[in-house]
């Protein structure tokens, strides 16, 4: 079998009041994953720029707007048996009201500390919180 490659990028977003947004996807729509808190993302569209594909995520998961131009804080490699996912996340400020999709069930603004202790929490994140000391 060939392994596929997949590019995905993820935004810690900040509001007014420096906090962060997490939120918790949905475990019917994501049987395999289940119910785990994370950042707003997704794959990218080939043929649209990282940060084309971040705004537009963003919008589709949570209705804000990103207010700032993201900057890239981490890559990590993410090989599983059949696909290769290099995990791009970025920092960035958003306004508006949140308005969740389908994808997940609900949300919260918190501290970064407050985000590393929450249960339960994307590996991934986890990882990206660890090695920044964020």
């Amino acid at each position: 079998m060939e392994l596929q490659l997949q590019v995905g990028v993820k935004i810690l977003l900040k509001n007014q009041e420096s906090k962060y947004l997490v939120i918790c996807r949905s475990a019917e729509k994501y049987p395999k994953v289940g119910r785990q808190w994370e950042l707003a993302g997704g794959r990218i569209i080939p043929g649209s720029s990282l940060i084309e594909n971040i705004k537009r995520e963003v919008r589709e998961e949570t209705g804000l707007e990103i207010t700032s131009e993201p900057r890239l804080i981490a890559a990590q490699d993410i090989i599983k048996s059949h696909k290769h996912i290099v995990r791009l996340t970025y920092t960035g400020e958003a306004r508006g009201e949140v308005r969740l999709s389908d994808e997940h069930t609900d949300y919260k603004w918190l501290s970064l500390r407050e985000i590393s202790v929450l249960e339960p929490l994307d590996e991934y994140l986890k990882e990206v919180l660890a090695k920044f000391n964020l």
